[in-house]
């Protein structure tokens, strides 16, 4: 059996948990048995709609201190549920909670590894899981060779599959570890999608020349319904806050859509990117690194092509 955590955030299931239910069903049919869904505390949507995702049954620990996310604590719980389940393959998102526990429940288990996968195993001669290395410039096929099988799938790299069905909701009773951390308060920003769970992000660097510029980047962002971003520059010199930097040592994201304006491209920032599916790059510097790496690239000055682009698609929505 395919055990998948499906993870939540203030009783919202994260964006991320559909396509880990989506590749831990397809993973579940290439093996020929079925896919269930482990869920840590108690959300506000239908726990059996996510049927359609693929899972035949939910099982959902109701334990309202597993609200809070511990990675610790989960850990414990998911291997308890593994054991108790008979689960040989678990599913996580590659996102930070599941880059959090994975390895902790792979340990737990004595289980083979592979966190961020991009494709399902290849099952034809054992169980080979494909991943990216060295910041999405290659990519690895490792091998796992032990009987329980741990898997974490990049974001954006298989999709989300949605079918029909209800899935049946079980409640798993399972010992829930007292938590040794203490919140005593929360600072959350508030009405923004979060970078890692959005779908289409403009993103702007040194090249917007200073923050008192940044207007024609926001009027594009509201425009196409995009979150913001920026170079790790842009959030060093305080122009934007820290936590919309993308890159190697920021928040790493896989959008569907990815604009980078006036952002020369260098490889710490493409590594935090990479995954986009699509990258369109606005600069006047035809030279800039930045292009090899675009599906689409505008050689022009941002001042002028992004107030441009913002009227088009005003009026492509207006006559719509």
């Amino acid at each position: 059996m395919v055990l998948i955590y499906i993870d939540q955030d203030e009783q919202e299931i994260k964006k991320a948990s559909f396509e880990a239910i989506s590749y831990g069903a397809a993973l579940a049919k290439q093996l020929g048995t079925h896919a269930e869904g482990i869920l840590l505390g108690t959300v506000k949507e239908s726990v059996e709609a996510l049927g359609k995702y693929g899972v035949s049954i939910v099982h959902q620990v109701t334990n309202s201190g597993l609200n809070n996310f511990d990675a610790s604590v989960h850990a414990t719980v998911v291997t308890e549920a593994a054991k108790k389940l008979g689960a040989t393959v678990i599913v996580f998102a590659h996102n930070i909670n599941g880059k959090a526990i994975a390895p902790a429940v792979a340990v737990k288990l004595n289980a083979g590894l592979v966190a961020g996968a991009c494709a399902l195993p290849k099952t034809d001669a054992g169980f080979v899981v494909t991943k990216t290395v060295f910041s999405g410039k290659a990519f690895a096929s490792i091998k796992i060779e032990t009987p329980i099988k741990v898997i974490s799938v990049n974001q954006n790299s298989f999709g989300v599959i949605v079918g029909e069905g209800n899935a049946t909701l079980e409640n798993l009773d399972l010992p829930v570890p007292a938590s040794k951390i203490k919140i005593t308060s929360i600072d959350k920003i508030k009405g923004e999608v979060p970078l890692t769970e959005a779908s289409l992000v403009v993103s702007g660097g040194r090249g917007l020349k200073g923050p008192e510029n940044w207007g024609i980047l926001l009027d594009l962002a509201k425009a196409l319904g995009a979150s913001t971003a920026c170079s790790r520059p842009v959030s060093d010199a305080d122009w934007r806050p820290h936590h919309e930097h993308v890159g190697q040592t920021g928040i790493q994201i896989a959008p569907n859509l990815y604009i980078a304006i006036g952002i020369s491209g260098a490889i710490q920032h493409l590594a935090g990117v990479n995954r986009s599916k699509t990258i369109v790059v606005i600069n006047k510097d035809p030279e800039a690194p930045f292009f090899k790496a675009a599906d689409y690239g505008v050689i022009g000055d941002a001042f002028e092509v992004v107030p441009a682009l913002t009227a088009a698609i005003l009026k492509s929505k207006a006559g719509a």
